[in-house]
């Protein structure tokens, strides 16, 4: 057994877009587990864009990190020690081990991974990226057949288990996505009906002018992923009682606010069309997960429901692949091999 951890900490808070100099590669003594916790040598952890605010010290729905901090994630891995009443060395676990080699947990806060389940999806379309999507769709998106229904970054975890969910709906489903490539991935991997490259167009205008023509019948579901010009390409179209969950604002974060002037639009189209936004942190949700994982499981396990995943290799690789995620460079769910 190792008697070190290796670990990512934030160094410094980021000025705009993170840089690797935020971060910084750290060695510390390996925990003994104690009393109810068990020490877990971490295969893999998740990457996710909602860490990007949580590197910030501002108020929000979590603490910031700490600086000198361990990078927060969900992580999987093998238990090598245990003090946690049902939880056995050699089980294979879940929970957030951090951006580091090892962790010691609260029995309580780690969950065995199912035999048979790939580690790696817990992660991602079967973890809290898929039950976000199939929360966030059916609860607040309540999905109708025949109607119309938009996500960006369609061909992420969340994305694309919102598109495939919506199309054995019924609903006619429309992609945004960066690049040629992903464009082809979210039509032929995830059976959207129409793709629509972001990064083809120059602004909203362009891009509303695109997404018109994929969805002449307007729009009923907008899945709010990303902000920035799709969210103003996307407005105008949304007919009339449209929903949209909101669970991210990707092309903001980090960012200067420069939207301030286009509120008052923005609000009006909400009250004229009688529009339902509705802005979720999937953790409050976290008591659907049973019925997530009893309705999706048997379509992942059966190939209905598609996944894809990107994963880095080591663990000082983890900055410069989280840094070009929040930049569109990931083309499935993120994570990173230790």
């Amino acid at each position: 057994m190792a008697d070190s951890l290796r670990r990512i900490t934030l160094a410094r808070r980021p000025s705009g877009a993170p840089v690797p100099e935020d971060f910084a590669l750290d060695t510390a003594p390996l925990p003994g587990p104690e009393e109810g916790e068990a020490l877990v040598e971490v295969t893999h952890f998740s990457l996710d864009p909602y860490m990007r605010g949580r590197m910030d010290d501002a108020k929000s729905y979590a603490e910031p990190v700490p600086l000198g901090g361990t990078m927060g994630a969900q992580g999987v891995g093998r238990v090598i020690a245990s003090r946690a009443d049902g939880i056995a060395e050699g089980d294979m676990v879940t929970g957030m081990t951090g951006w580091a080699s090892h962790a010691a947990l609260p029995g309580a806060e780690l969950r065995k991974i199912p035999d048979g389940t790939p580690p790696t999806a817990v992660l991602g379309v079967l973890g809290m990226p898929g039950l976000t999507g199939w929360y966030g769709l059916n609860d607040l998106g309540r999905p109708k057949a025949g109607e119309t229904l938009v996500v960006a970054a369609a061909t992420g975890p969340v994305g694309s288990m919102v598109g495939q969910l919506a199309k054995q709906a019924g609903l006619r489903t429309i992609a945004i996505a960066g690049g040629p490539e992903k464009c082809a991935m979210a039509k032929e991997v995830y059976g959207f009906d129409a793709a629509i490259d972001h990064r083809a167009h120059d602004d909203a205008g362009g891009l509303r002018a695109a997404l018109s023509e994929a969805a002449p019948d307007g729009v009923d579901i907008y899945f709010e992923n990303v902000g920035g010009k799709v969210l103003e390409a996307v407005l105008p179209l949304m007919n009339t009682h449209g929903r949209i969950p909101v669970c991210g604002a990707v092309a903001w974060y980090g960012a200067a606010e420069d939207s301030a002037d286009r509120l008052p639009a923005t609000w009006r189209a909400i009250l004229v069309k009688r529009l339902s936004v509705t802005g979720f942190i999937i953790f409050d949700h976290w008591h659907r997960y049973p019925d997530f994982l009893s309705e999706v499981s048997p379509g992942v396990a059966a190939g209905n429901i598609a996944y894809r995943e990107d994963i880095a290799d080591g663990l000082d690789a983890a900055p410069e692949a989280f840094i070009a995620m929040l930049k569109g460079g990931n083309t499935g769910k993120q994570l990173v091999k230790i």
